[in-house]
């Protein structure tokens, strides 16, 4: 029996090309994640190792869906092996049924890790030099200086916090935190 795994890491992402392929290639049950890969909790990826048996085969569009660490592949792969069932990546061209098929899984396993990590290399050094420029990041406030300023007055006059957060449409908690960042200014 042929079990596929689709995975994308956001909701906002489509599984819909996986999916085709993988019934494409005959699998009979198929099942999804939209979840980030280095993630150990999948539960599309637990449905799918608890179903698969002796001569089953784990099917995958790519090897990067299964995983994104080398350890995670790794166990992916001994976890199949002791069931008696093999790792098919269709668009990698690997078949763990043969030794050739499982030193290439190991192979681009370590290159996808080594590909995720240079990715966040990047990411932060973009982020490091971003700051040194001045430029702020993440979300902008949602309460500018002089919403605070107004929050303070509205407050020290006795409204409540709760009424001043519906009037400047944030949560309390929002308001609160907006506050101490001016204070700790």
């Amino acid at each position: 029996m042929r079990i596929g795994y689709a995975r994308v890491s956001t909701c906002d992402q489509s599984t819909a090309l996986q999916l085709d392929a993988l019934r494409e290639a005959g699998c009979t049950h198929v099942f999804e994640d939209k979840i980030t890969g280095i993630s150990r909790k999948r539960p599309g990826l637990e449905q799918a190792l608890r179903l698969i048996g002796q001569g089953d085969e784990l099917v995958v569009w790519k090897l990067d869906r299964l995983g994104r660490s080398l350890r995670h592949l790794t166990d992916i792969s001994e976890q199949l092996h002791s069931k008696g069932a093999n790792f098919v990546s269709l668009a990698d061209g690997i078949h763990t049924g043969t030794h050739v098929g499982d030193f290439f899984f190991h192979i681009l396993g370590a290159i996808a890790e080594f590909e995720r990590t240079l990715i966040i290399e990047r990411t932060r050094a973009g982020l490091t030099a971003a700051r040194r420029r001045g430029r702020s990041l993440g979300r902008k406030p949602k309460l500018s200086p002089a919403d605070i300023a107004s929050a303070r007055a509205m407050m020290a006059g006795g409204m409540k916090a709760a009424a001043v957060a519906e009037r400047l449409a944030v949560g309390r908690a929002t308001l609160f935190r907006a506050i101490q960042r001016e204070v700790n200014k």
